[in-house]
C-alpha cells in the first residue's frame, strides 16, 4: 500500500443536509480528453468579510515543467495570503505561479494551492481559468458550475486503490445518534448536521451499548449517506488494556494485562466487520489509540508527571503491542486509514518530548507484524482544546529582547498552536522514514475559542507574560487542562485538506460528550474519578499546579453534557451562522 502525493490535493467546501451526509462538494466539471485543463475552485470557508479558497488544476495537456493560472474575479475579491503557489493580483485579475517544488506537472497531473481572501457583498467563483494562456473547463459548453448537490471530482489514489488523502472529494459520515441529540439543545441545529467521530470504547460498543447503533448499523447507515459518490467513516479505536494510565476519567474496561483479549475480542471482530465485502465502498479512517503511545513518552519514568500504571504499560509492552497489532490487522484492509495519535502541542511541543515521540511512534510501525505503510497519518489535539492557529503572536515573537518562549504560558514550547505543531512533526516523521505523502489530521471540535473573551489582536507589548496572556485565544489557565474546559468553543468546521501537510480538519470528539465526570460516580464502564475534571481541584505537575478550569456537574467520560454543548456552541468561532 502507498500513500505518495504527487501534489497536495484540492481543499474542499463542507456543507451538510438536514439529517445525513456532510458533503464535500466541487465546483468545476470533471476532466475529459477534449478539455486541454480543469481549474477546480472551491470556497472552503466563508465569514461575513472573508474566505479561504482551495484550487487544483489538472493538465489533460503535454507535461509542464512550469505553470502559471489566471482568473478575474466580477466582485471585489482580493487575495490576501496563500500556499503552495506565488500569488498576485493587480485590479480583479489574479495570478498564480507555481513554486520552485511543485512546478512538473504531467499529462493527466494535478496540483493544488490555497489562499485566504477577504470580499463584500457577494463572493462568486470566477467563470473562466486560463492555464499558461489557454481556457480551462471547456469543451464546447464553458465552465461549469454543478451546485451544491454535486459530489465534485475525487482523489484518484495510488496504484494500490488507496485515495492519497481519504478526505478530497468525499462526504463524511453524520453519526444519527450524536446529531439527534445535538438537534435537541437550544442552538444545536446549526451544528448538527456536521460529522463526527464513532468511538468504539468498549468491546461492548461493537454490538452496540443498551440499544444503541453498533458498529454495523453505523456503516449500514454511512451507505445510505454515501449515495453514489465516497464517504469517509471515522472510527475511534480506544479500549487498549491498562487505558489511558495517566487520566482516571478514561480508564477503560481491560486490566494491563488484557492484550490477547484485546487482540481476539476488541480488534478481531473489528477487523471482521471493516473487511465484509459490502463496506468496501467507504473509506474508513481509525485514529488509534488517543493518548497511549503519548504517555509512554512523557508520564512513564523520570519525569515529574510518571505515574505508577504508566510505568507499567512501559514495561509489559501492551501499549505497544496493541497498537502495533491494530495497525497491522487493520492497515491490511484496502479501504482502511490509520490515524494515530500524537497529543498537542501542549503535550509533546518541547524538543525532547517531540523527538523522543516520533522515536516511539517508528517503533510501534515497524515492530509486531506492522508496517509504516499501514499508517496513512497522525492525528493531533484528539479531544483537546489547543488553538489550530494563534492569530495574534507567533512563537517568534519577543518583547523587550526576551522571546514570549520564556512566558510562563508557552514555558519553553517550541509551538503555539497545533497547525504548526502538526506540519512540524509530519516533516520530523517523514524523515524517521514514514512515507512521504503522510497526513495529518487536526480535531478542531471544541478548540474555537470565541466569545467575549477572545482577544481581538496582540496584548500589550509590557512584558513577555502580559503580551502573550493578552495576544492567547486559549483562555484556558493552563495548557495541560484537558477536562471540561470553561470558555471553550466549536472550532474549525471539517474540511479536507485546509493547508500543507493536513488531510483535514476533523470533529473526532463529538461536541457535548463529557472527557470526565467532576464528583465520583459508580459505573460498569471502567471510568474513575480524576480530579482534573474537578473545578474545585488546585492541580498537579501536569497542569503546573494550577486550577482545571473545568466545568461542574459533569457526567462520565462520553455521556451527553448540556450545559457543555450550549457553551460551546455560544462560543464558536468562526460564529455560527
Amino acid at each position: 500500500m502507498s500513500y505518495t502525493r504527487t501534489s497536495l490535493l484540492a481543499a474542499m467546501a463542507l456543507v451538510a443536509g438536514t439529517t445525513g451526509t456532510a458533503l464535500l462538494v466541487g465546483q468545476a466539471g470533471a476532466a475529459t480528453s477534449a478539455v486541454p485543463c480543469t481549474v477546480d475552485y472551491k470556497v472552503q470557508s466563508q465569514w461575513d468579510t472573508g474566505f479561504t479558497a482551495a484550487v487544483t488544476i489538472t493538465n489533460n495537456a503535454a507535461a509542464k515543467s512550469g505553470w502559471t493560472v489566471k482568473w478575474s474575479y466580477a466582485g471585489n475579491q482580493k487575495v490576501t495570503n496563500g500556499w503552495n503557489g506565488k500569488i498576485s493580483q493587480n485590479g480583479a485579475d489574479v495570478t498564480v505561479a507555481n513554486e520552485g517544488y511543485n512546478g512538473n506537472l504531467a499529462s493527466g497531473g494535478s496540483v493544488s494551492f490555497g489562499f485566504n481572501g477577504t470580499y463584500s457583498g457577494t463572493n462568486s467563483v470566477p467563470a473562466t481559468f486560463t492555464l499558461d494562456g489557454v481556457t480551462c473547463n471547456v469543451d464546447g459548453g464553458g465552465p461549469t458550475d454543478p451546485g451544491p448537490t454535486d459530489p465534485g471530482p475525487t482523489d484518484p489514489g495510488t496504484p494500490s486503490g488507496k485515495a492519497n488523502n481519504p478526505y478530497s472529494g468525499a462526504k463524511v459520515y453524520v453519526n444519527p445518534e450524536w446529531s439527534a441529540k445535538a438537534a435537541a439543545e437550544p442552538g444545536g441545529s446549526k451544528i448538527a448536521n456536521q460529522p463526527t467521530a464513532v468511538w468504539l470504547d468498549r468491546i461492548a460498543a461493537i454490538n452496540g451499548v443498551k440499544g444503541g447503533m453498533g458498529l454495523r448499523a453505523h456503516l449500514d447507515e454511512a451507505l445510505k449517506q454515501k449515495g453514489s459518490g465516497e464517504l469517509v467513516v471515522q472510527l475511534v479505536i480506544y479500549d487498549l488494556p491498562g487505558r489511558d494510565c495517566a487520566a482516571l476519567a478514561s480508564n477503560g474496561e481491560l486490566g494491563p494485562n488484557d492484550i490477547d483479549k484485546y487482540k481476539s475480542q476488541y480488534i478481531d471482530p473489528i477487523v471482521s466487520i471493516l473487511s465484509e465485502s459490502k463496506y468496501a465502498g467507504l473509506r474508513i479512517a481509525t485514529v488509534i489509540e488517543p493518548d497511549s503511545l503519548p504517555n509512554l513518552v512523557t508520564n512513564a519514568g523520570g519525569t515529574p508527571t510518571t505515574t505508577d500504571a504508566c510505568v507499567t504499560m512501559k514495561s509489559n509492552g501492551n501499549y505497544e503491542k496493541g497498537v502495533s497489532y491494530a495497525l497491522d490487522k487493520l492497515g491490511a484492509i484496502p479501504n482502511v486509514y490509520n490515524y494515530i495519535d500524537a497529543a498537542h502541542h501542549g503535550w509533546l511541543g518541547w524538543d525532547s518530548n517531540l523527538g523522543t515521540a516520533v522515536q516511539q511512534f517508528h517503533k510501534v510501525a515497524t515492530t509486531n507484524g506492522a508496517s509504516v505503510k499501514d499508517v496513512a497519518g497522525f492525528i493531533v489535539n484528539t479531544a483537546n482544546y489547543s488553538p489550530t492557529k494563534e492569530p495574534h503572536y507567533k512563537v517568534t515573537d519577543t518583547v523587550g529582547g526576551q522571546t514570549v518562549r520564556q512566558s510562563k504560558w508557552v514555558d519553553w514550547n517550541q509551538y503555539v498552536d497545533e497547525q504548526s505543531f502538526a506540519q512540524a512533526m509530519r516533516d520530523k516523521l517523514v524523515a524517521a522514514g514514514f512515507d512521504s505523502g503522510l497526513g495529518m489530521l487536526i480535531d478542531t471540535s471544541r478548540n474555537g475559542w470565541g466569545g467575549s473573551a477572545r482577544p481581538t489582536g496582540p496584548g500589550a507589548q509590557t512584558t513577555v507574560d502580559g503580551y502573550v496572556d493578552g495576544s492567547r485565544i486559549d483562555r484556558r489557565i493552563h495548557a495541560g487542562n484537558w477536562c471540561n474546559q470553561s470558555g471553550a468553543g466549536i472550532g474549525e468546521r471539517p474540511t479536507a485538506a485546509p493547508a500543507a501537510g493536513i488531510d483535514a480538519y476533523v470533529w473526532v470528539k463529538p461536541p457535548g460528550e463529557s472527557d470526565g465526570n467532576s464528583a465520583p460516580v459508580p459505573n460498569d464502564e471502567g471510568k474513575g474519578f480524576d480530579r482534573m475534571c474537578d473545578p474545585t481541584y488546585g492541580g498537579n505537575p501536569r497542569n503546573g499546579n494550577n486550577p482545571t478550569g473545568s466545568l461542574p456537574n459533569s457526567p462520565l467520560a462520553g455521556h451527553w453534557f448540556s450545559a457543555q454543548f450550549q457553551q460551546l456552541v455560544r462560543n464558536a468561532y468562526p460564529p455560527l451562522s
